[in-house]
């Protein structure tokens, strides 16, 4: 085996219409070897990787295994070259039990018996926990990752690539799954992980290989690099990484919930009395498994949302207060409640995909128009000025904002809710789909709109930002509040354990 190398990719070239996805890209992965694969939002990650799995074909360039060419048209071909791919976004049927859904697509006989005993063989190899047995629609976020690890084994593949595997994950889970990966390295496993946290690829790669707008930059040895070198080498230049938390003078609360409760169309408890405050001149971090109620919590603070029962109140200047609950956010507005909001959904609820930045900024001012004009100079300065500030790519304020990257989408988005200087501000992922330039220029904006006195409320996934970022953080676990912790003094540990542990609502508004 010429040099080691499992897998080598030279010249590949990849393109979409008139986009360069990649371009002309040389990739090398050995065996025993786990390489990160890193690179801002739109640098090719994922196309490249796609197209070792089979997803895609190259337009240019060859692919080496073992030192010999081969050809890759589906993702059958490839796991019969050994490769498989984990995704991001998981491929199960609920119903079925982990061997079923391992089994699936298998031209072998079925023999769920047998299944039954290599799935364990499997897990008791490199340390994984799953009972083939269990029902899909009865396991967390880990388990079914752990089948879609075990589905890729039990089909022969020595060479791994996961797409963001930690994304949804606690620390604690993220932890076993990195001891999965070493034990697999150790079994001469070539592994490689799409990620974009700088901490983990420091933690369990041994090389690092970075792209950038398409094109490759390099490969570097973890121990010999840092993640202020990775960040400059993925931006092209030099990023601070500090996220600075500065204390606002006699925070008071600004926005009170008591007992707030949402339930589903299905009759599903989506939230569970969930009560807390949130203050002027604060970050208030929400944590929580991906599915724990926070997307039905700041939709029901913003009216777009039914609420079973429960309060949220807005507290005036005059210290009156505003009920919501049973508020269209039409009405919030009329009530003179400066609300703002970012939601997950950024074209389905936050945005007109047909409209432009001009459009899309007069969303929020064309009730202040007279008769059948409105004026659009305000709106087109206001676009102006967020294409500049955030570097919105885009070929004009007036050019559809659907046609746009998700990142660009996702800084229109944030910049006009922002422009608007709100007292309360809510963000839902904020910098989801963003390069990490632009995502600290967004960390900066929430501290300046809490320094002006707002109250901020951040749904985050990533604890190391939340822990930087946020003065308290609010843990959700199945729709109810295990505690809020001191953002300086908590440890992603112990949220970890709050966000898989249901506690009691007690310490909620320390």
């Amino acid at each position: 085996m010429e040099n080691n190398y499992a897998i080598e990719m030279k010249g590949i070239t990849k393109r979409f219409g008139q986009v360069v996805a990649n371009d002309n890209i040389n990739l090398s992965i050995r065996r025993g070897e786990i390489l990160a694969l890193l690179g801002e939002n739109g640098s090719g990650k994922t196309t490249l990787m796609n197209m070792l799995s089979g997803i895609y074909q190259p337009d240019e360039g060859e692919i080496y295994k073992d030192g010999s060419q081969i050809y890759i048209h589906s993702p059958r071909e490839a796991y019969e070259h050994g490769i498989g791919m984990i995704h991001q976004h998981y491929k199960l049927i609920e119903v079925f039990t982990a061997a079923q859904n391992i089994l699936l697509g298998l031209d072998e006989k079925l023999d769920i018996k047998g299944a039954n005993l290599k799935v364990k063989n499997i897990c008791s190899r490199y340390g994984f926990d799953i009972d083939p047995t269990m029902k899909v629609y009865d396991m967390s976020v880990s388990q079914k990752q752990t089948v879609e690890i075990v589905k890729v084994l039990y089909r022969g593949a020595d060479i791994l690539i996961l797409d963001e595997p930690t994304a949804v994950l606690t620390p604690q889970e993220t932890e076993t799954l990195f001891d999965v990966l070493r034990n697999m390295k150790r079994d001469g496993k070539a592994i490689v992980i799409i990620t974009h946290k700088l901490n983990e690829v420091m933690e369990v790669s041994d090389k690092v290989a970075v792209l950038r707008k398409g094109e490759y930059i390099g490969t570097v040895e973890t121990k010999d690099t840092s993640p202020q070198a990775l960040t400059d080498m993925m931006v092209g230049h030099a990023v601070a990484l500090n996220i600075d938390r500065p204390k606002y003078d006699n925070p008071q609360k600004k926005l009170v919930v008591e007992k707030l409760t949402c339930v589903d169309e299905e009759g599903i408890t989506k939230l569970d009395h969930v009560s807390f405050e949130a203050r002027t001149g604060e970050i208030l971090g929400v944590a929580g498994i991906s599915g724990s109620g926070q997307k039905e919590l700041l939709e029901a603070i913003a009216g777009l949302y039914p609420v079973k029962e429960g309060s949220v109140r807005v507290v005036n200047d005059d210290g009156s207060e505003t009920e919501l609950v049973g508020k269209t956010p039409r009405k919030i507005r009329e009530a003179g409640v400066g609300m703002a909001f970012v939601p997950e959904d950024r074209l389905g609820m936050g945005l007109v995909g047909s409209m432009g930045m001009t459009g899309n900024m007069l969303l929020r001012s064309w009730k202040k128009g007279k008769g059948a004009f409105l004026k659009t100079k305000e709106p087109e300065n206001l676009a102006n000025k967020v294409m500049d500030e955030l570097e919105v790519v885009t070929p004009g304020v007036d050019f559809p904002v659907r046609k746009l990257s998700g990142g660009n989408v996702q800084k229109v988005l944030v910049g006009r809710e922002i422009s608007n200087e709100p007292s309360v501000l809510m963000t839902a992922y904020a910098v989801r789909g963003l390069d990490i330039n632009t995502s600290y220029t967004i960390y900066n904006l929430l501290t300046e709109q809490k320094m002006k006195g707002a109250a901020v409320v951040y749904v985050g996934e990533d604890l190391d930002v939340l822990l930087e970022l946020a003065d308290r953080i609010l843990v959700l676990c199945g729709g109810r509040v295990s505690g809020i912790v001191d953002g300086e003094k908590a440890t992603k540990e112990e949220i970890g354990l709050m966000m898989t542990q249901i506690g009691s609502e007690e310490g909620a508004n320390e």
